[in-house]
């Protein structure tokens, strides 16, 4: 289970980065309420996961879940770069957190 709540809490990484987007420096108060709430939501959820998983290992999952996530709907919604290095290199990040849960189990 706490590999679940991981997953979910990666992904909350990614919406609460893009309301923050939104958010305009915190000068638009809903997308920088909706950021703020659902990034503590993401904190919450990985701190439960930490009770059975290392540090080290869901710590850089959370984060890669999250780094992926919002770069890849940046390239699709956002008009920001889609290069064949950015996608390489996003695609190395996915090897190294399908590695991580891999070796973690």
């Amino acid at each position: 289970m706490a590999w679940v709540i991981l997953v979910v809490a990666g992904l909350l990484e990614i919406v609460w980065s893009l309301a923050l987007k939104h958010a305009e420096g915190l000068t638009r108060v809903w997308p920088a309420v909706l950021g703020i709430a659902v990034a503590m939501i993401s904190l919450g959820m990985l701190s439960v996961a930490l009770k059975e998983l290392p540090v080290g290992s869901a710590y850089a999952i959370w984060v890669g879940i999250g780094t992926v996530g919002v770069a890849a709907v940046g390239m699709v919604f956002l008009s920001e770069p889609m290069t064949v290095s950015r996608l390489a290199f996003l695609g190395l990040i996915v090897v190294g957190i399908a590695g991580l849960k891999f070796v973690e189990g």
